[in-house]
């Protein structure tokens, strides 16, 4: 059998009719809005992208409810990551994401023939080829994505559920012309593909899957596993389910394989779903794995409404809006109350550092104090022998392997209070602060500790301690055992923001001790990291514990000297530091972590494991990294540094255009064109454009 055939017909076993069983009420005839039509900043790719495959699967969109679980594909409908579904449900917000609904395939049958919309990749083929069928992919307040089938227009608008692991699928059929005249109905095909799998894993055919669809009251109950819920599609119309127990084989996964993964996955489906519309009706399913009654039509104007409330004073561009909404994808609940920062979407959780550089972009500058507050506090409670998580894996406690997640801390605290002026809370953290410098001061984990020169110490072999942490094995890519320079600047940002708030919370001495120790820093800094061959910063002093060593590598961790709250070098030589950032790493897209020109560039970003993490922090391009760059430029570079600021800004825009529509990726090839590379949307990519947004906003 061809890979064709099979496309056609993966199946085994017989077909099985459900005998039509009627779901509920008619299609409604009048639609509420869903998205931001007659407004400028929504983004829209019309069919020279949507009729393209390849250009289509290039581009991806993300829906994600709070929880930390999603729904997300590419504009052309055919997965590319194991992580695409339709229902990706956090089962312990954040962590436990399990695929439970992979996708919802439609069909049209009109005037005698039938259309396939749904869009997959198998060996050697694409089937079906619904992307020939899409006009329009939208990315307002909601994907939209409006496909023509003949003279009848089709619109799918997807919107995850905030705080709820449930989705909304509207349909809203339209025609193409006034003046057209159309069949009195038509038939609309869903078959609804179910996972039950954890997120990073795929699925073969087994024989362990639960087959058994039912259909109460319009309510379609569609197990996987005995282990997990089951997937609760609530139906609307009148929807006759038929039920086809059968498994699809051999679907392409293909960013998988670019990631040297396995990426062939099979799926099972229950049957076949049919809904009679005519021009000028809508119809709207919930899918979810919670009990309860859902109205989908109600479930979609509260969202709407909002995420509105979210953008209402934001200027309306693309830039602003989309980031300001984007920003909400990553502010999550963690256990009943609590919230937390998701790193990036599809696989990271929430990590220690990420959230202290995020929450000032994404908690602050978005007006969202109390989610800000709470945040602090999951961190706060987590220290541990002075140390601030690394991060929160699935399965498991707590990693402490982290040397500048606990220093970022301090810097979060000082925008927090200066957003807020939550004197109060700031107060009930002091205990903690304290506690962090103490272990810092005598030592703790890692080797991390203050040398005799009052510089921060860190590393030991085996440990990857700052924010360039690939790990392969054994191998740690970047280690920059020694005194690294960022780590410095945050130490002294933490002394100096420890000495401000002893002022006004514990006895004077305090304040005078840390004011002390962040002079001895301050005085020893330049003396130590100043190179004077290439004008900039040394990346890592001491390194390997080898006093008066100095690694020369230009990378962009200098930058934090001049961009924190409290800079450590000012005037000529931090104008100097700029001007070889500008000529050695900036991009349209960010900063590349080493220079072009280091003989350990790596300007391509990869294939299996050991390819990418040797190129992770070897010259690839960070976005996040744009936020340090442009402070920095426009504290220490005047007017040109102001101009030079926004014009950066013009290559993010560009941006939301490309990868995941509306957000900013992780990283990017450190070569030109500067492909996106990584988890499609992250949090500190946005939250730091978000930051400097607002600082030049408010210039």
């Amino acid at each position: 059998m061809s890979h064709l055939q099979r496309a056609r017909r993966h199946r085994r076993g017989t077909r099985q009719s459900g005998g039509g069983l009627l779901a509920g009420a008619r299609p409604r005839r009048h639609p509420v809005s869903c998205s931001g039509t007659q407004e400028n900043w929504p983004i829209v790719l019309g069919p020279e992208i949507t009729s393209d495959f390849e250009a289509a699967c290039r581009r991806e969109w993300l829906e994600t409810n709070g929880l930390g679980g999603w729904a997300s594909s590419t504009v052309s409908g055919a997965h590319s990551r194991r992580y695409h579904g339709l229902l990706v449900a956090a089962l312990n917000p954040p962590l436990d994401r399990v695929v439970m609904l992979s996708r919802l395939e439609e069909t049209v049958e009109l005037n005698g023939a039938r259309h396939e919309l749904g869009c997959n990749r198998y060996p050697g083929v694409v089937h079906p080829s619904g992307f020939e069928y899409l006009r329009r992919f939208e990315r307002g307040l909601f994907p939209a994505f409006t496909y023509q089938v003949d003279d009848i227009l089709l619109r799918r608008t997807v919107a995850a559920i905030h705080g709820h692991n449930t989705v909304v699928i509207r349909y809203d059929v339209e025609a193409v012309t006034s003046d057209v005249t159309t069949p009195e109905a038509f038939l609309l095909g869903l078959r609804p593909f179910v996972g039950g799998r954890d997120y990073h894993h795929l699925t073969r055919a087994n024989g362990a899957i639960q087959r058994q669809a039912t259909l109460d009251d319009g309510v379609l109950s569609l197990p996987s596993y005995r282990d997990l819920p089951d997937v609760r599609l609530h139906l609307p119309g009148t929807a006759a389910f038929h039920a086809a127990p059968e498994w699809f084989y051999d679907y392409e996964y293909d960013r998988e394989f670019y990631r040297g993964l396995d990426g062939r996955e099979d799926l099972f489906t229950h049957g076949t779903i049919e809904l009679a519309l005519r021009v000028g009706d809508h119809v709207t399913l919930v899918a979810t794995i919670e009990a309860g009654p859902h109205d989908g039509d109600e479930l979609l104007a509260a969202e709407e409404a909002r995420r509105r409330a979210l953008i209402v004073d934001v200027p309306d561009d693309p830039l602003h809006r989309h980031l300001h909404l984007s920003a909400d994808q990553f502010l999550v609940r963690r256990g009943a109350d609590l919230r937390t920062i998701v790193a990036g979407y599809h696989w990271f959780t929430d990590w220690g550092r990420d959230t202290m550089i995020a929450l000032p972009g994404l908690a602050l500058v978005t007006g969202r104090h109390e989610d800000a507050r709470r945040i602090l506090q999951v961190f706060s409670e987590a220290v541990s022998e002075g140390m601030l998580p690394n991060r929160f894996p699935d399965g498991g406690g707590a990693d402490y392997n982290t040397v500048d997640a606990t220093l970022w801390f301090f810097v979060a605290v000082h925008h927090y209070l200066a957003a807020t002026g939550d004197d109060e809370f700031v107060g009930e953290l002091m205990p903690i602060l304290d506690d962090i410098l103490s272990w810092h001061e005598q030592g703790t984990r890692h080797g991390i500790g203050v040398d005799t020169d009052g510089l921060l110490a860190a590393g030991e072999v085996g440990q990857q301690l700052t924010w360039m942490d690939a790990k392969v094995g054994d191998w740690v890519v970047t280690p920059r055992r020694g005194k690294p320079v960022e780590i410095q600047a945050l130490w002294y940002n933490a002394l100096r923001i420890h000495a401000a708030l002893s002022r006004t919370h514990v006895p004077p001495a305090a304040s005078a001790d840390s004011e002390t120790r962040a002079r001895q820093v301050q005085s020893r800094f330049e003396e130590a990291f100043w190179n004077e061959e290439q004008g900039c910063l040394f990346d890592v002093v001491d390194v390997d514990g080898v006093s008066g060593s100095a690694d020369g590598a230009v990378r962009p961790n200098q930058l934090f000297a001049l961009s924190l709250p409290f800079a450590l070098i000012e005037g000529d030589r931090a104008r100097q530091v700029l001007n070889v950032a500008r000529d050695h790493l900036a991009t349209p897209r960010g900063l590349c972590s080493l220079s072009p020109k280091d003989p350990e560039y790596r300007g391509r970003y990869g294939g299996a494991p050991l390819a990418r993490d040797g190129a992770y922090h070897q010259g690839t391009v960070w976005g996040w990294l744009i936020g340090p760059y442009l402070t920095a430029w426009m504290r220490h570079g005047g007017q040109e540094g102001l101009d030079l600021a926004r014009a950066a800004l013009d290559g993010f825009t560009e941006h939301l255009a490309e990868g995941c529509i509306g957000t900013i990726a992780e990283i990017f090839d450190g070569d030109t064109p500067h492909e996106p590379r990584g988890t499609v949307a992250q949090a500190w990519s946005v939250a730091e454009l978000l930051r400097v947004l607002h600082e030049l906003d408010t210039e």
